[in-house]
């Protein structure tokens, strides 16, 4: 019988290369970096050495050329122990890489992939603005094509990967802009490169409730020169390539928060194997089993759905999208409160630093808020579900 969520012995691998690197390198540094709120820039590049980075994006141009599954795996693996790096990472490999990999040209390809894949380069993708995040069609950062270059003005907003430090740029932005006075739906997608005059970082955000170990900044477009090559797909056409890659966005998103419910279980079962309270083992109360049994089962029906989701998706990340919404709406609301009981089922020690579930609950709940918020997706699969008759 194939294993769901490792159908090749491919993916087994990868998932015990994978947790073998977030119990040896992630762990140890996990609740320094969340505190400081700094990008760990050093592993960030091992990831590129066990080649991750590119997971999904072709070997021609230095990827690993495997599949949605595989970016599960890797998210649900890295999350276990630091959600904030695997957000950074997520926003480099599948918003940007992934997304040009999919929506961008040969040339594109050749010139962008390589460095992004191997680490040398930190990408990011830059769609919300401060007065634009859900509805994404209202931005108002503009495009304007002036002979064989555009020109961007505006501001983007939520940016991860948007600073590496204090005061340093990411390297590499996919960016939406619309034609200006046009509204809907004309809007045109660009590779910006950090040192392109008139752009730059309006300020690295501080004081997050959590995923902290991920950088979120402000990017500012004033008269930014972009060359016309760096135009990705057609123009007014992004539309189509902002659908393409929120699939997969949407997937890996919701295995982040496979990651976080999985390690609030296993911390809660062992720390209620280990305590006592009135002359028995915490796990032989009703209300302790109660948590335990409700966040195992809620855990494994969430994980069930994303991987099931992931193997239908093709070589694009193109599948289902109302599955997609759905196992990202079930899976962001479940992590956090399993998050919430693990943090019950220790008492006063869940509430401090040391057993890791107090950062695993700040950093549960920003899924329910990026890459779609819960909210949009109850829309997004009301409105769906509005053009058919049966249930498939």
């Amino acid at each position: 019988m194939t294993d769901l969520f490792n159908p090749t012995e491919q993916h087994e691998v990868l998932r015990q290369m994978v947790r073998s690197f977030a119990e040896d390198e992630l762990q140890p540094q996990a609740e320094e970096y969340d505190h400081r709120e700094q990008f760990n820039r050093e592993l960030f590049e091992k990831l590129g050495e066990l080649g991750l980075l590119g997971v999904t994006a072709p070997p021609e141009y230095g990827g690993s050329g495997m599949d949605a599954v595989a970016a599960v795996i890797v998210h649900e693996e890295l999350s276990a122990v630091d959600p904030g790096f695997c957000l950074a990472y997520l926003a480099h490999s599948m918003l940007f890489v992934n997304n040009l990999a999919v929506n961008g040209n040969d040339d594109q390809r050749s010139r962008f992939l390589p460095g992004s894949c191997s680490g040398e380069l930190v990408g990011g993708m830059c769609m919300s603005e401060p007065s634009a995040g859900t509805d994404a069609l209202a931005m108002s950062t503009v495009a304007e094509k002036k002979g064989d270059h555009y020109v961007l003005n505006g501001r983007k907003m939520w940016i991860t990967n948007g600073a590496v430090s204090d005061d340093e740029l990411g390297d590499l932005f996919l960016v939406y802009a619309k034609k200006e006075d046009r509204k809907g739906d004309d809007i045109s997608l660009f590779v910006v490169e950090k040192g392109t005059e008139g752009f730059e970082l309006g300020q690295k955000l501080h004081g997050k409730l959590g995923m902290r170990a991920s950088t979120t900044a402000e990017l500012v477009f004033d008269d930014a020169k972009i060359p016309e090559q760096n135009l990705v797909g057609t123009p007014g056409g992004a539309v189509r390539s902002m659908m393409r890659n929120l699939e997969i966005e949407r997937v890996t998103l919701a295995a982040m928060s496979l990651g976080i419910a999985r390690r609030c279980v296993e911390v809660m079962n062992t720390y209620a194997g280990e305590r006592k309270s009135f002359g028995k083992p915490l796990r032989a109360h009703g209300q302790i089993q109660r948590h335990i049994g409700e966040s195992y089962a809620e855990f494994m029906a969430g994980r069930s759905y994303v991987y099931n989701v992931a193997a239908g998706l093709g070589p694009e990340g193109k599948g289902d999208r109302i599955d997609s919404d759905g196992a990202k709406l079930y899976c962001s609301t479940m992590a956090k409160n399993v998050a919430d009981r693990a943090i019950q089922v220790l008492g006063g020690y869940g509430y401090m630093s040391e057993y890791d579930v107090e950062r695993l609950w700040r950093d549960a709940k920003l899924l329910e808020i990026g890459g779609g918020t819960v909210e949009a997706h109850q829309k997004n699969i009301t409105r769906d579900l509005g053009r058919w008759d049966k249930i498939r």
